[in-house]
């Protein structure tokens, strides 16, 4: 990502843990941080982010948001109502594109509480961001430009992986699946490490060994032209203690275990979406 004056000006509402992942992600890809703002309520929030980053930052929510080509809603979804009724003056006159990073809220609830008809990206981003390596599932409304796309891919694909959802409703299988799906590994993570300290591997290294082993094998299937099913293949051979193992986790029903876990978190998504929905 190349230093451009005609960058799009992006404006962070709300300076949380994501927020700082976004903008640093940005800049540390080339993005000019003068064409970058953010506001939070309180100064102390945002003196690290000038510091870190250069950055413009405000504590006046209208005045950030008249700076914006692109409007990253990046508050908590209990108290996105306010923020965007708040801006919602500006945003009817200045027109930006709206990405909301709240969970929860769908496109529709965030164009109304901004003056309506307003063009909305939602994403749902996870905790990896925070290190470069996020998985990010994107929808737009129909009002968003091929332009306004490709600008937000190139914002999320600064801290990870962008990708495009058809359909909205398609959100609470991606909170299931990327969204929760970090827990999932570190559950195993945990379990390996587990394992091979109680057959006498030293803890650190049992923990080094694991972490690694993930992270490996994630590159594999990032990088390689084989899919999982293959490269797991791949790894066992007959007889052997790979086959043992893979057969050992087959009989114990683990593809039924993670489609469980997989069908109780989407179906908690959909609940919290309504609850939140009805209390706002």
């Amino acid at each position: 990502m190349q230093q451009d004056s005609q960058q799009p000006a992006i404006s962070f509402i709300g300076a949380g843990n994501m927020a700082r992942a976004i903008l640093g992600g940005l800049v540390a890809n080339g993005y000019d941080p003068t064409r970058i703002w953010a506001s939070a309520p309180e100064d102390s929030h945002l003196q690290g982010l000038r510091d870190d980053f250069g950055i413009y930052t405000t504590t006046d929510n209208r005045h950030c948001a008249s700076q914006a080509d692109i409007l990253i809603l990046a508050v908590k979804p209990q108290v996105m109502a306010q923020a965007c009724q708040d801006i919602a003056s500006v945003v009817r006159n200045t027109r930006p594109l709206a990405v909301s990073i709240a969970a929860g809220l769908d496109s529709e609830t965030i164009s109304g509480w901004l003056g309506g008809d307003v063009p909305v990206v939602r994403c749902m981003p996870n905790t990896p961001s925070l290190v470069g390596k996020g998985a990010s599932a994107l929808y737009a409304t129909e009002s968003v430009s091929r332009k306004q796309r490709e600008a937000v891919t190139s914002i999320f694909s600064s801290i990870g992986l962008g990708v495009w959802l058809e359909e909205e409703q398609q959100m609470h299988a991606v909170t299931a699946l990327s969204g929760s799906g970090p827990a999932y590994c570190y559950l195993l993570v945990e379990s390996m490490e587990t394992a091979a300290v109680d057959a006498g591997v030293p803890p650190e290294t049992a923990r080094q060994l694991a972490i690694q082993t993930m992270a490996g094998a994630a590159q594999m299937c990032s990088q390689g032209d084989e899919a999982p099913d293959q490269l797991r293949r791949n790894v066992m051979s007959p007889g052997g203690t790979t086959e043992q193992a893979v057969e050992a986790l087959e009989s114990g029903g683990l593809r039924g275990i993670v489609a469980k876990a997989f069908n109780a978190a989407k179906t908690r998504s959909a609940e919290l979406s309504e609850q939140l929905r009805k209390a706002l």
